[in-house]
């Protein structure tokens, strides 16, 4: 009989807002105006990094990633949470959720080993700009690319297997408005210390590393700025660096806030907790992605006029 129950499961029931069902249309409303900002923000960053030949460098190659990595995070999810919000049937079966765990994990963990490379990119340029052009060639930037993508399908593909192999014994609420690998580890009825240490090594290489990476070089590249003596100089190297820093403080400040806040059980609130819970994971699920065009189109020259060519080449050819 408990193995019987252990493979009934076949759906999950995603919670998400369902305990505030009048904010549901709002949220709808919001989240679709922002995955539209996002397709068209990301999707220009895309174009102009592959039409302008000034954008052919190995910053821009990274920020093409990233922008194509942004669009397909959100697609992951995006899409069944708006179907949520206006369908009674909030379910997901066991296989979809996999599959969107899978996505998801894999798209995380390749943004964060990808902000790691852009910030030794910058760390070069500013740093050693003489061997730059030698250090950061096409046989080298391009297999750092792959090599993020490469690094975050792995790290799914192994959490995602061992997730899966869980038994679950008949809870199938997910208190989450997606299959979060938390979420659903939480669900299983065994002991779960196996892939919570597997996901810590994974958040210590993955996660933890690039980060480290991260801070060294804008540590390194903070020391050779303070060393330029105009402060108009230092102003225009710094500018070089300021959106991609922006970009990872926003990234990492919401992950970290996320997962290593303090969390009270005994909580009267508990309910609204969970609701802040949820309100964060949509910052970094969803406004992060469309924030990163819109600060690397406001803090970039180059971008600024790339757009601009784009927009006249389009009305002239109209």
């Amino acid at each position: 009989m408990e193995w019987e129950n252990q493979t009934i499961l076949v759906e999950f029931f995603l919670k998400g807002f369902s305990d505030y069902p009048r904010l549901e249309l709002l949220f709808f409303a919001l989240i679709l105006i922002m995955y539209v900002v996002i397709l068209l923000g990301n999707g220009t960053l895309i174009l102009i990094s592959i039409w302008d030949p000034h954008l052919h460098t190995p910053m821009y190659f990274f920020l093409g990633n990233l922008s194509f990595l942004d669009i397909c995070y959100t697609t992951t999810s995006i899409p069944s949470i708006l179907v949520s919000f206006l369908s009674e049937r909030k379910t997901i079966s066991f296989s979809g959720c996999a599959i969107q765990m899978f996505l998801g994990l894999a798209m995380g963990t390749t943004e964060c080993v990808l902000l790691g490379m852009m910030a030794f990119d910058r760390y070069v340029a500013i740093c050693n700009p003489l061997r730059y052009p030698v250090i950061m060639s096409k046989e080298s930037y391009v297999p750092m690319a792959a090599g993020s993508w490469i690094i975050g399908v792995i790290n799914s593909a192994v959490q995602t297997a061992f997730v899966v192999q869980l038994p679950f014994c008949g809870n199938n609420v997910i208190n989450h408005l997606s299959c979060e690998i938390l979420a659903i580890m939480k669900l299983a009825c065994a002991d779960i210390s196996g892939n919570e240490f597997i996901m810590l090594v994974a958040t210590t290489l993955f996660i933890l590393t690039p980060l480290l990476l991260i801070i060294i070089s804008y540590t390194l590249i903070i020391v050779s700025i303070l060393k330029i003596r105009s402060s108009e100089g230092r102003s225009k190297v710094f500018s070089t660096c300021s959106a991609h820093l922006t970009v990872v403080i926003i990234f990492y400040g919401t992950i970290l806030f996320m997962y290593m806040k303090p969390k009270s059980k005994d909580t009267l609130n508990s309910e609204d907790l969970d609701a802040t819970d949820k309100l964060i994971s949509l910052f970094y699920g969803i406004v992060t992605p469309m924030m990163n065009p819109l600060i690397y189109s406001l803090r970039n020259k180059d971008v600024k006029e790339a757009v601009k060519h784009l927009l006249r080449r389009s009305m002239f050819n109209k």
